[in-house]
């Protein structure tokens, strides 16, 4: 390795993988009538969330994080959701999947108006994917270069250099950065779904 670089694995493809099997095998409920599929998500979903609160409750198993009483009531539900994403922990798993099954049950009557331009997003996922993380990390070069004059630490190759003091943004500014990022790939997320629409290539049913 060369003086002042380093190798770090940034993103576990193994429990991934397992939950894309899941996905595909998940196709035969989705292909079900409306009402049985709904059937389906909300027992799935609730048994998902059943499952994560119990585990949770345990603290022994299904995440490396223990959870802990904390000073109030608040930090310490925050700590019981605080669930290790990298990679990804079986508790983590069940309580992102559960809530999102129920939120698919809660679709199956029909998706309200003001949530129908997210749609674009969901018929090109990989594509919005692959685009984000440039964008984003893009935009984080640019602010910080603007308030430091140098974002050394964000290249993620350097060694012993560390973000200065007052560097990160309160969480409010983080949900702003967001919605930016959303507006941003609009566009282009909505030409490439009309894309899709037109044409059949093979290659394109990947993003």
């Amino acid at each position: 390795m060369a003086p002042g670089y380093r190798f770090g694995a940034g993103y576990p493809l193994i429990p991934w993988i397992g939950v894309m099997a899941v996905g595909y095998s998940f196709g035969a409920i989705v292909a079900q009538p409306s009402a049985e599929r709904r059937r389906w998500f909300l027992r799935l979903g609730l048994s998902m969330i059943t499952l994560f609160v119990v585990v949770r409750l345990l603290n022994v198993y299904g995440d490396p994080k223990p959870w802990s009483a904390q000073t109030n009531s608040l930090f310490t539900i925050l700590s019981f959701l605080d669930c290790h994403k990298y990679p990804p922990s079986l508790c983590y798993l069940l309580m992102t999947l559960g809530p999102a099954l129920l939120l698919l049950a809660w679709l199956e009557r029909g998706t309200p108006g003001w949530l129908r331009p997210a749609l674009v997003f969901g018929r090109v996922p990989l594509f919005y994917y692959v685009l984000h993380l440039p964008l984003i990390h893009g935009l984080s070069l640019i602010v910080h270069w603007l308030r430091f004059g140098h974002a050394d630490w964000l290249w993620g190759n350097t060694e012993g250099i560390k973000a200065p003091p007052g560097a990160g943004f309160d969480l409010v500014w983080v949900y702003v950065a967001w919605g930016a990022v959303l507006l941003i790939l609009y566009p282009a997320c909505k030409w490439f779904a009309e894309l899709k629409r037109r044409r059949r290539d093979a290659w394109l049913s990947y993003l």
